[in-house]
């Protein structure tokens, strides 16, 4: 279960979490809020998460095979801007791609039981090497587990 003091989406919701108590300072007796995009440090930190994410997809053979794109960099924008805009961060993935539709969009490929597990082994890599607090790095983990999940199609 995760913190109740962080934001948690369902899967499929294409709309920011509801900001994460933490903020500094007051304004008119109410507590200034951040989003968990704030907390965990932006836009830097999610680009190290994709970028080490897509450089170890490009390695796998067999991860590979899923992304149409010779090269990844697009894939890699596309994850960044979707799980920027998840965790409360600018809305560029809307505004240039409309609604997520995770599972709509993933349908083509064959998302077996291996090919979650493989992905999320990159992704717990990925977010390892972010460096993030505990609290931060498990509520990522949570949200992650339940997407990879939800998009499995094959079996």
């Amino acid at each position: 279960m995760a913190p109740s003091n962080l934001p948690i989406n369902s899967v499929s919701s294409s709309a920011p979490p509801q900001q994460a108590a933490g903020g500094t300072g007051t304004q008119r007796g109410r507590r200034e809020q951040t989003s968990f995009y704030d907390q965990i440090g932006g836009a830097e930190t999610f680009r190290k998460i994709t970028a080490k994410f897509y450089e170890q997809v490009a390695a796998d053979p067999v991860m590979s095979e899923m992304y149409p794109e010779e090269d990844l960099g697009p894939a890699e924008e596309r994850l960044r801007m979707f799980l920027e805009q998840y965790w409360g961060g600018p809305t560029t993935y809307s505004d240039t791609r409309g609604h997520p539709r995770l599972r709509m969009r993933h349908q083509p490929y064959a998302v077996t039981p291996e090919a979650r597990d493989t992905w999320l082994k990159y992704m717990r890599v990925a977010l390892k090497e972010a460096n993030l607090s505990p609290l931060h790095e498990a509520t990522f983990w949570d949200y992650l587990e339940r997407a990879a999940h939800s998009l499995v199609n094959t079996f």
